[in-house]
């Protein structure tokens, strides 16, 4: 089990675990998506940002649209974002690329989540490692992040 199956059946919320076989090395949520026939609107990629300061933050985004980091810096009330670096971001969750929950993290880092998640009953994120994902609410996500919804997406 990862830390994030074990932080999501503590919280004892509803959720769903997908398994698939992991093969590819760049677009994970792709792959999820795809693995699992889901759309890929559904599946919402995790990622690692940092603002000026050195601060990180988590923001959840849709796998078809890239993070704005303008968006994602006015939601934060940063003046300036970017994406973390690969090392700093696993050792700040816990997690490795392509398998970073925002649930169990080593970290508890500010979330923030793109608006469109409230379009579905259900969402796919990373369960804690490739190849395997979690469904559950957007309500659920929301609530256990202790994440604001804003506008974060871009094409």
């Amino acid at each position: 089990m990862t830390p994030a199956v074990l932080a999501l059946e503590k919280s004892k919320v509803s959720f769903k675990l997908h398994q698939y076989l992991n093969s590819v090395r760049q677009d994970f949520a792709l792959e999820a998506a795809t693995a699992l026939n889901v759309d890929a609107w559904r599946v919402f990629k995790t990622l690692i940002t940092q603002d000026n300061a050195g601060h990180l933050y988590v923001a959840i985004v849709p796998t078809p649209l890239n993070l704005n980091l303008k968006k994602m810096a006015q939601a934060c009330a940063c003046k300036k974002m970017r994406m973390a670096d690969v090392a700093q971001a696993e050792r700040a969750t816990g997690y490795l690329k392509g398998g970073i929950s925002p649930f169990g993290q080593k970290t508890i880092l500010p979330t923030y989540i793109d608006r469109s998640i409230n379009q579905f009953d259900t969402i796919h994120v990373s369960a804690g490692k490739r190849g395997l994902e979690v469904e559950l609410s957007p309500e659920s996500l929301t609530r256990l992040c202790s994440g604001q919804v804003a506008d974060l997406a871009g094409v």
